[in-house]
């Protein structure tokens, strides 16, 4: 403890007295960071690989007003450009689902690429419930639906599954945040050796 209050005051001091500081200090961040993302990244697992490169979606953040940063989730201020990725097609193209054209918003969410589909870790990450589409025939708020005599007897048709909660974040991002903190421990200590000739 006694240590660690000894490098707190030597980084004061070596802040104070040294306006570059700041800015080698958010560049010592960033680089473990980065450090840590790549180990979230590399914990990843996709059952059919990553073609649209999810992983990417993995975020860093340096502080501006205070020193530290975090690694997340989250998603991106602006999204970048819509990709071209088309995902093989099962079965024939002539019936079923492929016989139908996609809506805008399969189009808009397909088109999400690297660091914009955080939404997709999220997903992998805390699960989602299960998914049905409506009962056509029972459903009270659509009466301009067609009676379709299949949703009667089979409402269960439209089950969609749901997705299981992986709860791989909280568990790597803790890791490697230890470990860069770590490391961020070991740099700052060469900064003030450096500085103050110890």
């Amino acid at each position: 403890m006694d240590g660690l209050v000894k490098q707190r005051k030597e980084l004061e001091q070596m802040l104070s007295s040294n306006p570059d500081m700041e800015k080698r200090l958010q560049k010592v961040i960033r680089k473990v960071l980065m450090q840590a993302r790549k180990t979230v990244m590399d914990s990843i697992e996709f059952k059919h690989g990553d073609p649209r490169q999810a992983r990417k979606a993995v975020k860093t953040a340096v502080y501006r007003r205070i020193l530290g940063g975090s690694v997340s989730l989250l998603n991106k201020r602006r999204a970048g450009a819509a990709g071209s990725y088309e995902p093989p097609r099962k079965g024939s193209t002539g019936r079923g689902g492929n016989r139908r054209p996609r809506s805008r918003d399969t189009q808009r969410m397909m088109g999400y690429q690297g660091s914009d589909r955080a939404f997709i870790l999220r997903f992998l990450n805390q699960g989602t419930a299960g998914r049905n589409i409506e009962n056509f025939a029972t459903n009270p708020k659509r009466d301009d639906w067609p009676s379709v005599s299949k949703w009667s007897k089979h409402p269960n048709t439209g089950n969609r599954g749901s997705i299981a909660a992986r709860n791989f974040f909280s568990t790597s991002s803790h890791q490697a945040l230890q470990q860069a903190a770590a490391e961020l421990d070991k740099l700052i200590d060469d900064m003030i050796s450096k500085e103050f000739g110890n």
